[in-house]
């Protein structure tokens, strides 16, 4: 198949962005749809560089009505939609003590719920289609999760959870659902770093380096092709070896 139809949420960060470059490079055939929720500078730079392949779609990932309506506007375009990579997230960490309840149910509410809604959302045009890829990125934490992080964690250890429930219900009607794990990746999340955390970071690391939005990238991309057509429920982590 050579011309797909792609949604990537969370299409403004650092992941989000290399994830949509990877695929703009794989085939001039590709069309995004990058769905963001406020911030959406980089998003229109990469609109701008790419008018013909990508449009910006407003798209609050908590909300399912928010999906219905962008699936419905994407199928009624293109009578398709062929991959979702679910990236939208984002982290409150702070000690389970002294979390605050909106901590909590914010966090869940992107990782996890976003997830959820966004695969329901998708499901019904894949189904009648008959095929489809759908990407989650998780985390590290879901595998391995540390002090402090106890909403970012539970929320991703859930969604690797979904993923493989899921990929379970749907193989048979030719759907891959498979979650990407990834570890220190050099994306805005590590900007409040200092020196010596970041060292000590490193220090944990067998490879001994952070990681680069493009190999994230990588593997998700790889999961949506089609020599990826008998992988389904996987969680691939990209750790530089820390697992």
């Amino acid at each position: 198949m050579n011309h797909r139809v792609i949604l990537i949420t969370g299409a403004n960060g650092g992941l989000g962005q290399a994830i949509a470059r990877a695929f703009l490079n794989e085939s001039p055939d590709n069309f995004l749809w990058l769905g963001v929720r406020q911030r959406r500078d980089a998003a229109e730079k990469l609109a701008a560089e790419f008018p013909d392949r990508c449009e910006i779609a407003a798209l609050d990932v908590t909300q399912p009505e928010a999906w219905r309506a962008l699936v419905e506007r994407i199928v009624e375009r293109h009578h398709r939609l062929d991959v979702l990579v679910n990236n939208a997230g984002f982290h409150a960490d702070s000690l389970l003590a002294q979390m605050q309840p909106e901590a909590w149910h914010g966090v869940l509410a992107t990782n996890l719920d976003g997830t959820f809604h966004g695969c329901q959302a998708v499901l019904p045009t894949m189904i009648s289609q008959r095929h489809g890829r759908i990407v989650n990125i998780a985390s590290l934490s879901a595998l391995a999760a540390p002090a402090g992080q106890a909403n970012y964690a539970a929320a991703k250890a859930g969604v690797v959870a979904l993923t493989q429930s899921l990929a379970k219900e749907i193989a048979r009607i030719g759907i891959t659902v498979n979650a990407v794990c990834p570890g220190f990746i050099e994306t805005g999340s590590l900007a409040p770093l200092d020196t010596e955390a970041r060292k000590t970071m490193v220090a944990r690391i067998p490879m001994r380096r952070v990681g680069r939005p493009d190999e994230v990238a990588a593997a998700v991309r790889f999961l949506a092709c089609s020599d990826a057509g008998y992988i389904t429920g996987s969680v691939l982590k990209v750790d530089g070896g820390i697992l």
